[in-house]
């Protein structure tokens, strides 16, 4: 594979100009390049550039309008809403963190609903951002249905990731959890379909509920839950904190995140922000350092996000091997 090395400033500016060459507002596009960006320097290149020919062909077909603008709504002192207006999750997460982060530090507790909206990408960036602020953060987020039921074949629910981060003395989170319901993010399992890979046995299922190798076989199926019915609870938990807590639409009636069939999928986020300050009694920082210096003190473990801010630091100064193939199919839609 060949690969070109661009800076983190590069990867936001071609971000930017791809987005706004396929009808997407300046301000829109904007908050989708710096979440590009933060994912290409955490080694998630699934959903980094790769994404953008496909946030492009969603905006040119209507599957997202990329000059949607949110609008926020403020129903309980301790809650706020955004609709996305069918339009990408990060503007309107951006608008509803504004809110927020301020109210979390003010209240000690607050929530964030987020409706209509679109793929928000990798969620740890989103609960990063709240760490980064000094504030516990989760974070749910539903997709369109690849899981099916414990016992079933048809997907019900989607891989539906949940995100924690932890606030540590440094301005970086301490502890990152990220992960999806299924054993791998669909999105690996669409790559590998891409680049006509077979993919490891314990990904994906066929349509009757049997393993399989093949990518297109399996995106056609289900997603393996991680865990088994383990796996399905944590789908099902998400579903009902991201699309029924939101009023988002729910996974099973959802429009796919890929191909250009169906409208908006209209999908949802959920996230808390909680000041440890207000719940620890002021020794959080203790705990947490206890804790993770616990894991850090044996030979070859490590903690959930250490791998990605590895290598967020190596890319501030050396930047990101790309695939020059997705540089390619971005650089035609600038003409």
């Amino acid at each position: 594979m060949q690969t070109r090395t661009l800076t983190l400033a590069e990867i936001e500016d071609l971000s930017q100009r791809a987005l706004e060459a396929a009808g997407t507002t300046p301000e829109n596009a904007r908050a989708l390049a710096q979440a590009t960006a933060a994912t290409e320097a955490d080694g998630v290149a699934s959903h980094g550039l790769a994404y953008i020919p496909i946030y492009a062909e969603h905006v040119q077909c209507g599957k997202v309008d990329g000059k949607a603008q949110p609008v926020l709504t403020r129903p309980k002192p301790g809650v706020i809403c955004v609709d996305a207006d069918s339009g990408f999750a990060h503007p309107a997460i951006d608008m509803g963190f504004d809110a927020l982060v301020p109210l979390a530090r003010e209240q000690g507790v607050a929530a964030l609903s987020i409706r209509n909206s679109y793929n928000c990408g990798v969620l740890g960036y989103h609960t990063h951002r709240l760490a980064a602020a000094g504030l516990m953060g989760i974070g749910f987020t539903n997709a369109p249905a690849s899981i099916a039921p414990s016992g079933g074949a048809t997907p019900v629910v989607g891989t539906n990731p949940f995100s924690i981060a932890a606030p540590g003395a440094d301005g970086q989170p301490a502890v990152l959890i990220d992960q999806s319901a299924s054993t791998i993010a669909k999105s690996e399992v669409m790559k590998h379909a891409r680049e006509g890979r077979p993919i490891p046995v314990g990904w994906a299922l066929d349509a009757e509920g049997n393993p399989t190798t093949d990518p297109e076989v399996g995106l056609k199926g289900s997603m393996a839950p991680s865990g088994g019915y383990k796996g399905v609870g944590v789908a099902l938990m998400v579903e009902m904190m991201a699309a029924a807590m939101t009023g988002a639409t729910l996974g099973k009636d959802a429009s796919p995140f890929s191909g250009t069939k169906g409208g908006p999928p209209r999908t949802g986020q959920f996230f808390l922000a909680i000041d440890p300050a207000a719940t620890s009694g002021g020794d959080f920082a203790d705990r947490m350092a206890a804790l993770v210096a616990a894991i850090h003190a044996q030979d070859g473990a490590h903690l959930p996000g250490d791998g990605r801010g590895a290598k967020r630091a190596v890319a501030q100064t050396e930047g990101v091997a790309v695939n020059v193939a997705t540089l390619d199919r971005i650089e035609a839609l600038l003409g």
